[in-house]
């Protein structure tokens, strides 16, 4: 345990000196909170996962999102080195950014086989890389599913094996100007890492500009009392954030009154979040009439937050 503690504190300093040496450009891709960010009026810059806009091409997806004000594309890793191309011819002259990459990576890293570990690192890596390239905030990644076995069990051990690994994984993403994005999930789904104050507080334990966390307002509608309290509890941590009805996972909107995303939205407002609210869920209506008011509802409870 005590080496292990040595490690973090060790590979903590050499990355403290390596972004004190070289990390500008890791900075100016606003990682973190910059004067001009402080002072602005935060904006609700709406996200979409590849799925969600109608369209059979990107080209026909992208341009359904520059109609509709939707400034942030959320694609998924698997597969993504062999698409940074194309994503970016795509959106040359458009004001569409990559926001985060939704996983796609292989294995899990708090599997106990080291063949499936290093399987997750790999694919990581890969996707990390591509990231950097597109400009994303970062990769979203789960440390373990609850259909992943076998499983380190729930232990200080393995949250300090976890700090180790995303030590490594955030000095990466940092070299490529991006992050890793812890995501807690809701108890049905995962077991470890249920909600955003913890992963906010591994993040605060490594305390590194390459390691952040994020909220999902479907699984915190399980987990949280306090929508504004789990997003306060991240506080600069926050990378990122997912939306999606609160009953069904579908379409903000079509679970009509519980649908409301106010208190959070005022939560994001008092951090100055500067990045993304990214659309993952289905729909159950005609696209083409809910999309809009989804979009529509989740703008007027920003404002009204």
């Amino acid at each position: 345990m005590s080496d292990r503690r040595t490690f973090l504190k060790t590979a903590m300093a050499g990355v403290a000196l390596t972004t004190l040496g070289g990390g500008v450009s890791f900075a100016k891709n606003s990682l973190a909170f910059s004067d001009a960010a402080a002072n602005a009026k935060p904006k609700l810059k709406l996200s979409f996962q590849e799925g969600t806009p109608p369209g059979k091409t990107l080209a026909e997806k992208f341009d359904y999102m520059e109609k509709h004000g939707v400034v942030g594309f959320e694609p998924g890793g698997s597969g993504l080195a062999d698409r940074v191309v194309t994503i970016q011819n795509e959106l040359k002259g458009r004001n569409i950014q990559v926001s985060a990459i939704c996983a796609g990576f292989k294995g899990f890293i708090l599997s106990t086989d080291d063949a499936v570990r290093q399987q997750c690192i790999d694919t990581m890596k890969e996707i990390i890389a591509a990231a950097g390239a597109l400009g994303s905030v970062g990769v979203i990644i789960v440390p373990a599913f609850n259909s992943q076995v076998p499983v380190m069990p729930h232990t200080q051990a393995t949250r300090d094996f976890l700090c180790e690994q995303f030590t490594l994984l955030g000095t990466y993403a940092a070299q490529h100007n991006t992050t890793v994005i812890l995501e807690p999930l809701h108890r049905n789904e995962a077991f470890y890492l249920r909600q955003v104050a913890d992963a906010a507080s591994i993040c605060r334990d490594i305390n590194l500009p390459g390691v952040r966390c994020m909220g999902d307002f479907w699984h915190m509608t399980s987990e949280e009392t306090s929508d504004m309290g789990a997003f306060l509890s991240a506080g600069p941590y926050l990378q990122h954030v997912h939306i999606a009805s609160r009953r069904r996972r579908s379409m903000p909107g079509e679970d009509g009154d519980a649908d409301n995303y106010i208190d959070g939205f005022k939560a994001l407002k008092m951090l100055k979040y500067p990045h993304f609210v990214s659309f993952e869920c289905g729909c159950k209506g005609d696209r083409e009439t809910v999309l809009p008011a989804a979009l529509q509802l989740l703008r007027a409870q920003w404002e009204k937050a």
